[in-house]
């Protein structure tokens, strides 16, 4: 069978056991870790035989693999190691270098297909973020300078990080917030910093929520949303900010956003870009993530980022990477996510939520194990728009804390 000639390639620590739709059971390695699966359906036992990156998800989602004498995130991490330990799946790397050939076609993302594609994740049922997502429904990589904290501890902290790197150094500064989320940055640079903020999505739900927010704490004169391209912003600003935001660009987009962060900013401006990236390089995006949870999106490598910002004509004044700090998020979320499960069922239904547990298992291994960070670059439009050394930023966090 091809697929057990393909798992013997693949599993070259611990102990793999694989249940397959005629009830033959066989056991790939050995010692520790151990995993096991049940493939229960022929259809599933194809997928993993010709596109297992995409069909591994799918037939988790449809109850056609199961785990086995373990859990989800057991079975996902022992095939996570394997595949970071040099093990390979033929097919699998066939298409890697499909996905490879194709990826700019994939990742073309005009305004129309950018509004779609938000719109495929973030604008559902609003009571699903508020289950597992912290009490501002912050969806990105917190920070945890210590490590022990509380979820909302670290989110209020990485507000409070890139708030010191926007240099909020006196009050009525008017900001752009690309990518607002449900408003939880923008109100608070108002609430705390004194900012003026306008913050824009493409996202329907999101601006709905985020306007709410905004007139119940009274900052509806200081705060305001919009439903707006990033590529339709003309007006300059003191300081510019997108959290999270960047990975749905698109590569052949980049220098465009560049371009524009360069355009929105005044002379003597600052900017901060808060993305998800790789470190081993350019790479594609994993298919069964593309297809049902970011269609469009892309986490980048540095190298494909930082000659977009040079030819933008924008100094990289500060580049920090976060390395375990989304692993610890997710880890959060996942807890929540679990804990929250029936109420997510009764708004959604079974396959949504294994789809989501998909998800987070995937994308918590991915920061753990697989190369990906988070990386936050400051940017301005003259060399001498920040202080010459970083102390400024700890000063005003450890103020703000």
């Amino acid at each position: 069978m091809l697929l057990d000639r393909a798992f013997g390639r693949l599993i070259r620590h611990g102990t793999l056991t694989v249940r397959y739709p005629d009830g033959q059971t066989r056991i790939f390695g050995s010692g520790e870790p151990r995993a096991g699966m049940h493939i229960a359906t022929r259809r599933a036992l194809r997928g993993l035989t010709f596109n297992p990156a995409l069909a591994l998800g799918e037939g988790y989602m449809a109850d056609e693999i199961r785990p086995e004498g373990c859990g989800l995130f057991a079975l996902l991490d022992l095939l996570v190691h394997n595949m970071m330990a040099g093990g390979t799946h033929p097919a699998e790397r066939l298409m890697e270098w499909v996905r490879l050939l194709r990826r700019r076609i994939d990742q073309l993302n005009p305004a129309g297909r950018a509004r779609r594609n938000v719109a495929h994740h973030y604008d559902l049922n609003g009571r699903l973020y508020a289950l597992f997502l912290d009490r501002d429904r912050q969806y990105s990589c917190a920070y945890f300078p210590t490590g022990r904290e509380s979820l909302e501890e670290a989110q209020a902290a990485k507000k409070r990080h890139v708030a010191a790197k926007l240099l909020l150094d006196r009050p009525g500064l008017e900001v752009l917030d690309i990518g607002c989320g449900w408003g939880g940055l923008a109100l608070t640079l108002a609430r705390d910093h004194g900012a003026r903020v306008t913050g824009i999505t493409l996202s329907e739900e999101q601006l709905a929520v985020a306007r709410q927010r905004a007139e119940e704490a009274g900052l509806a004169d200081r705060v305001t949303f919009e439903l707006m391209d990033y590529r339709a912003w003309t007006r300059p600003m003191d300081r510019v900010v997108s959290i999270g935001m960047f990975e749905h660009v698109g590569i052949d987009h980049y220098r465009r956003f560049f371009a524009t962060i360069r355009g929105a900013l005044r002379e003597d401006g600052v900017a901060l870009v808060h993305a998800i990236g790789r470190s081993d390089g350019p790479g594609s995006t994993n298919p069964w993530l593309a297809k049902y949870i970011f269609p469009g999106g892309y986490s980048p490598a540095l190298s494909e980022v930082l000659p977009a910002i040079e030819k933008a004509g924008l100094w990289l004044t500060d580049l920090e990477v976060l390395r375990q700090h989304y692993a610890e998020t997710i880890t959060h979320w996942r807890a929540r996510f679990a804990g929250n499960r029936d109420a997510i069922a009764a708004l959604t239904d079974e396959r949504f939520c294994r789809m989501f547990e998909f998800y987070l298992a995937g994308a918590e291994l991915s920061f753990r194990h697989m190369g990906h960070m988070v990386w936050q670059a400051q940017l301005a439009r003259r060399q001498d728009a920040v202080p010459l050394t970083r102390d400024y930023m700890h000063r005003a966090a450890h103020a703000a804390a």
